[in-house]
């Protein structure tokens, strides 16, 4: 299955908008920055690198629709435009990643013309598009080694191709061993609020024709200790120096109940991912959604009206609950700090 969740043709950016999925593939066509912008914000495209790969897209777009011949003039968009993307969403580092690697890439240009300055972000945000899908293809390989004949996979929330460029993270590793024949069976939990699970994984493993289980967020203990999942495998938004891994709210559950029933706990996730910046998952700002997430599903209210509701849209998983990292550089394990900083250096 070919999974586009993203493209830049024609001058234009196409996003698949997963708020439609499973019921409808549509694409949303962008011809301005904000439009992008405004897909990665409403989560009509999420995942840590699909979102970084939104952002150099959007940057590309918005600079190539600029008239201005002023250099001066040119720069200070660029400022604005990736102020504007910063703001989108606040904990998945892969987006500030990207919003970098677009700036330092005009600026190393600086010296040449306007044109070619727009053509060079154009080019740089496709190589980091089709740089994600060869990572995590990477990732796949790597994480498909510690993954046995007839595993019983959990994974959290959806870390596949639609949370990235393409083939995915934690799912690349479960689509690679799928590929290797191994006869694997997969249990995702519907991971509410946002239903990510329910609606995308569940869609994404459904087309590769993958053997999967359904299950509640809240079965998965009970599924561990029938002896009915052997192995998990998440994805992260952000990994601090120490290996803490801030994912998905409700990963730290499931991390919890993994160690409790001695299971592998193993996070798949590239090494733009890493925050080396923060030294633990404390320092890490936990985005907080809109209360109807919680309140709601689609369009349907299923609470009573007028209550207190929290909606983090993250939590943190403490380096002690993860068994490994498995990066497209190859598998961390602990100690992690120090591992951490062999494997990925300063990135």
């Amino acid at each position: 299955m070919k999974v586009e969740t993203i493209t830049y043709k024609g001058g234009l950016v196409y996003i698949l908008d997963q708020k439609k999925l499973p019921q409808k593939k549509v694409y949303i066509k962008c011809s301005r920055y904000q439009q992008v912008a405004d897909a990665i914000t409403r989560m009509n495209i999420r995942g840590a690198p699909a979102i970084g790969v939104a952002a150099a897209m959007g940057i590309a777009l918005g600079m190539s629709e600029l008239k201005t011949k002023n250099k001066v003039d040119f720069f200070n968009q660029l400022d604005k435009i990736s102020r504007d993307f910063a703001k989108t969403r606040p904990t998945a580092v892969n987006l500030f990643w990207a919003i970098d690697k677009m700036v330092k890439c005009a600026h190393r240009c600086e010296e040449k013309s306007l044109s070619s300055i727009k053509k060079l972000l154009i080019k740089e945000a496709i190589d980091i598009y089709n740089k994600d899908i060869q990572t995590n293809k990477k990732i796949g390989k790597y994480g498909a080694q510690l993954i046995h004949k007839k595993a019983m996979i959990l994974t959290h929330c959806n870390a596949g191709a639609l949370a990235t460029a393409g083939y995915g993270t934690a799912l690349g590793v479960i689509r690679k061993a799928h590929e290797q024949k191994k006869n694997i069976k997969v249990f995702v939990d519907e991971t509410r609020p946002y239903l990510q699970g329910a609606r995308l994984t569940a869609w994404e493993l459904k087309e590769e024709k993958i053997p999967f289980t359904l299950i509640t967020d809240n079965m998965a203990g009970y599924f561990m200790y029938q002896g009915k999942i052997n192995v998990v495998i998440v994805g992260a938004d952000r990994i601090a120096a120490n290996g803490d891994v801030v994912n998905k709210i409700g990963t730290y559950t499931v991390s919890v109940l993994a160690r409790k029933h001695n299971i592998p706990f193993y996070v798949a996730a590239p090494v733009s991912t890493f925050d080396i910046t923060k030294s633990s998952g404390k320092e890490i700002v936990i985005e907080e959604r809109n209360f109807q997430e919680v309140t709601h599903i689609g369009k349907k209210r299923i609470t009573p009206k007028g209550i207190e509701v929290a909606n983090p849209a993250f939590d943190i998983t403490p380096h002690d609950d993860i068994t490994a990292i498995i990066t497209e550089k190859g598998v961390i394990k602990p100690p992690f700090k120090k591992n951490i900083k062999r494997i990925i250096g300063n990135k």
